[in-house]
């Protein structure tokens, strides 16, 4: 049973994990950008969903649409104002430039709002379902729905819509794009602007699984980068497949390898980069 109940653990946990990852591939996928600002966006999420929680009584679930769209306004602001600038730049350029990004969002909540821990916790944030010896916990099953919810409206968006194909085809092929009339400044901004979104919805439910403070985000970035790489590069399924199996193998790794834990999470992580570049489910383009 408590190999059942770890299984389950993973599983609840890797789903968090498969948002995370998700965000990040957008950005990677069609800017060929390493966001590094990503955990940071998570950072004024999960800080935005306790300040409406602690000052207003808000429950992070019912405030997350909110989140999400001020983190997408944030993410577009962002992207058009000031990344758009240097997109023809190299990658270096680019990297460096979201690095600065974070470690500025970074101290400025440092200094805004200490390094004391915080956790968003309503009235269930410590009750569990239970289906007879497991234990589900209501914030992480909620979590599941959210995150199996954003994932298929975000497929749908992308399969089934003239903007979602805009953003496949930037892509794709850029230039075959730009002939074809789509505004990639546009596109850039709205993707990087989906993927704010993504980070806001991730961070507002990490907020209420585990405390946090403003400098416990970060490896949050090297998360991301695994579960991409396990998934593939511009899948949704992948993204998904890609978060399970890292929060498996995080949870297994963290009870029978404490010690060595990052060493087994990224020892699976370069051997799928030798055996499969393209990573489980990875492919050219969002399906």
């Amino acid at each position: 049973m408590d190999l059942l109940q770890h299984v389950l653990n993973g599983l609840l946990q890797g789903f968090i994990f498969a948002l995370i990852g998700l965000g990040f591939s957008m950005v990677w996928g069609i800017l060929n950008i390493i966001n590094l600002a990503h955990a940071a966006f998570i950072m004024l999420a999960a800080y935005l969903a306790y300040f409406l929680w602690a000052g207003q009584g808000i429950d992070p679930f019912v405030a997350l649409p909110l989140i999400m769209a001020i983190l997408f306004v944030v993410g577009y602001v962002i992207q058009s104002r000031v990344i758009n600038l240097v997109m023809r730049a190299s990658v270096l350029t680019t990297f460096l430039l979201t690095f600065g990004m974070e470690a500025l969002l970074v101290n400025i909540a440092l200094r805004l709002w200490t390094a004391d821990n915080r956790q968003t916790k309503p009235f269930y944030a410590n009750v569990s379902a239970s289906v007879g010896d497991l234990r589900l916990p209501y914030t992480q099953l909620g979590a599941v729905v959210v995150v199996i919810t954003l994932t298929v409206l975000l497929y749908l968006f992308l399969d089934r819509t003239r903007t979602g194909s805009s953003i496949r085809a930037v892509g794709q092929n850029r230039v075959a794009a730009t002939l074809m009339g789509i505004d990639i400044a546009r596109t850039y901004a709205l993707t990087f602007a989906i993927s704010a979104a993504l980070a806001g919805a991730a961070g507002t439910l990490l907020s209420t699984t585990s405390a946090f403070s403003p400098g416990s985000f970060g490896v949050f970035n090297i998360l991301a980068f695994s579960v991409v790489v396990l998934g593939g590069l511009g899948s949704i399924p992948g993204a998904l497949v890609g978060g399970l199996v890292f929060g498996l193998v995080n949870e297994f790794a963290g009870t029978y390898a404490l010690e060595e834990r990052e060493v087994v999470v990224f020892a699976i992580v370069v051997f799928v980069l030798i055996v499969r570049p393209t990573g489980l489910l990875g492919r050219e383009g969002y399906r």
